[in-house]
């Protein structure tokens, strides 16, 4: 008996799910490949959908540095799509392999999927940020001033986070303050010393 006789015996003697899995696992498996090679070449592709997560939408600032709200935390891309159906084929394809029933391999591969395309989506969010670091000079938040986002401790006993505007993007940055008490949500401040590119000292505006 030939491979190629074999090979079509041992796809015959599948179910129509392990076509279907094997089927998704294989395509996608494919086009994450041929993804992988595109982006060495700097040829890469992805089209964000319009679902995002948290409340930071718009586009990213190519100029960025810290944290720009105007970067995207979107659920669905191109790549992230492709992750999701990748890790679904396979997980259901091990799983009926290894005698699950087909719920428990839907239910094992959507949630394979799920997670595969969450942390592709986060690590897209971080690859724009870490894109935007370095381009833009946090000196300029020097003298500016801004709004406190999470309570700074007093007496540089803690850090907390600052809202300000740096170039054409407000940031949030982490902030410490030399001030005895502590500066609340909503308070306004000034930056007295950058002392690194995401860490600003202040005191209290008024």
């Amino acid at each position: 008996m030939t491979e190629s006789t074999n090979i079509a015996q041992w796809w015959a003697d599948m179910s129509f799910a392990e076509h279907v899995f094997w089927g998704i696992a294989i395509i996608f498996s494919v086009l994450f490949f041929f993804q992988f090679v595109l982006s060495l070449f700097g040829l890469d592709f992805d089209a964000d959908a319009d679902i995002e997560i948290g409340d930071i939408g718009g586009d990213a600032d190519s100029a960025g540095g810290g944290f720009s709200v105007d970067a995207d935390f979107a659920l669905l891309s191109v790549r992230s799509i492709i992750a999701f159906f990748t890790f679904f084929g396979w997980t259901g394809t091990i799983s009926l392999g290894n005698g699950a029933t087909l719920l428990v391999a839907l239910l094992s591969a959507t949630a394979a999927g799920f997670v595969a395309m969450l942390v592709v989506a986060y690590m897209l969010f971080w690859f724009a940020k870490l894109g935007q670091a370095g381009n833009v000079d946090m000196n300029e938040a020097l003298f500016k001033t801004g709004e406190v986002y999470l309570t700074i401790p007093g007496n540089k006993e803690g850090q907390g986070k600052i809202h300000i505007q740096v170039g054409k993007s407000l940031r949030e940055v982490d902030a410490i303050t030399e001030h005895l008490t502590a500066l609340p949500t909503g308070s306004r401040v000034r930056v007295i010393e950058v002392i690194e590119a995401d860490l600003m000292l202040v005191e209290p505006f008024t």
